[in-house]
């Protein structure tokens, strides 16, 4: 899973990562914060379809959950009705410095490591949208990081990880006339190396 991740690089840093228009993000509403530690239930930037980057809430708030449902299951995506249009038609990016997850020690006590991709400064997993309305009648926009099986390194810690997008990848992932097909074949424990503090 991806309970909490970090994204400490500047908007232009994010801007010259993802090739944006400098000028959609000269007199924006919002401002791009560098973070540390990113929550569940926080507005966080995420890269929309439209090639824009958005603060929007993290975690799905169907009326039948109980908590927000921050990661969606790559591998039975299409399949959950919760997640199966919003994958088809609201898919985004969630860019990342790094993320973490808690390993068991000897005393069976939880470890926070930090997992970084060895040589990116930013990286892209991958995320779906979907849109709410509060008691007030508000529409608000949410997200969820799609997950897989962890890759040999990640094992030791944890049997799931962040569907971490390829470079080469993440304009296919955006496209929303992609054949859903060859956006499934993107969903896979990342080949990169990982750096885990």
């Amino acid at each position: 899973m991806c309970g909490r991740y970090g994204l400490t690089v500047s908007e232009q840093e994010l801007i010259d990562r993802y090739q944006l228009d400098p000028e959609d993000y000269s007199l924006d509403a919002y401002e791009i914060e560098e973070k540390e530690e990113i929550f569940p239930t926080t507005e966080n930037i995420v890269l929309l379809p439209n090639h824009k980057l958005y603060p929007v809430k993290w975690g799905f708030t169907p009326s039948f959950a109980k908590r927000p449902l921050i990661n969606a299951r790559s591998e039975s995506i299409q399949e959950k009705k919760t997640f199966k249009e919003p994958f088809a038609t609201k898919r985004c990016i969630v860019p990342a410095s790094y993320f973490f997850e808690w390993k068991k020690n000897e005393d069976q006590k939880k470890e926070k490591k930090l997992i970084r991709v060895k040589d990116l400064p930013v990286f892209s997993m991958a995320g779906v949208c979907e849109r709410y309305t509060d008691d007030n009648g508000k529409s608000y926009l949410t997200y969820a990081i799609l997950t897989t099986e962890a890759n040999d390194q990640m094992k030791p810690i944890h049997d799931r990880m962040p569907v971490i997008l390829d470079q080469k990848d993440e304009a296919m992932y955006l496209k929303l006339d992609t054949d859903l097909t060859k956006v499934q074949t993107l969903l896979k424990p990342t080949k990169r190396e990982l750096v885990i503090e």
